[in-house]
């Protein structure tokens, strides 16, 4: 598993198309959360290109299921503050070595100089049904910090029959318009920053910090 913190993910170049930050609430095929909001409405943007391929795997999902958006672009000053606190969290645990410690932090936050979500080019989603009810994914987006790390892989043993069907429909839907999973996090899926450069082999990521 390659994590945030790995040196190949900040060894990739950022080659910055320009593209501007946009509305996520302004397709109508996505519903945006107000659980992350932030004063700027940073939570509520992403890249245009990210947003054209959300759009994209919105329409392969089956009928009456539909995404719920919950963080898209986070400001560099937020990012490193939820490293920072993330970190204290883990160093009153007993974590003491500072490689083991930033290695355990990125598994969650990520360094502010790699993060997605200050590229613009991550989102925080999940699936929600015709009535705007969740589905069950086995675990709820941000379980970490309620303690719950053992459901937030992608791929986390023991869930139930359903959680894994709703977890395969969701990342058959974004690989197919091309995001990538952190896999340490269900829903956090990223286009075009250093991170899917590396996953995806393309060389360098086309958003930096925005």
């Amino acid at each position: 598993m390659i994590l945030l913190s790995d040196p190949r993910v900040s060894g990739i170049p950022v080659r910055d198309c320009g593209e501007p930050l946009a509305e996520i609430a302004a397709d109508p095929a996505v519903v945006l959360s107000h659980q992350e909001r932030d004063p700027a409405g940073a939570y509520g943007r992403a890249r245009t290109g990210v947003l054209r391929r959300l759009r994209s795997a919105s329409r392969s999902l089956p009928d009456g299921i539909r995404f719920l958006v919950v963080e898209g672009h986070r400001g560099s000053a937020e990012q490193a503050r939820r490293f920072a606190r993330h970190e204290d969290r883990l160093r009153r645990s007993g974590i003491t070595d500072p490689v083991e410690l930033r290695r355990r932090t990125s598994a969650f936050v990520s360094p502010v100089e790699v993060a997605p979500h200050c590229a613009g080019a991550a989102l925080d989603l999940t699936l929600i049904d015709a009535d705007g009810t969740e589905l069950d994914m086995g675990g709820a987006v941000n379980a970490h910090r309620t303690g719950d790390e053992r459901s937030c892989p992608l791929d986390a043993p023991g869930l139930p029959d359903a959680a894994r069907d709703h977890r395969r429909l969701l990342a058959r839907a974004l690989r197919g318009a091309g995001f990538v999973n952190y896999p340490t996090e269900w829903w956090h899926w990223s286009y075009g920053d250093r991170y899917w450069a590396l996953i995806s082999a393309a060389g360098s990521a086309m958003y930096g910090p925005v």
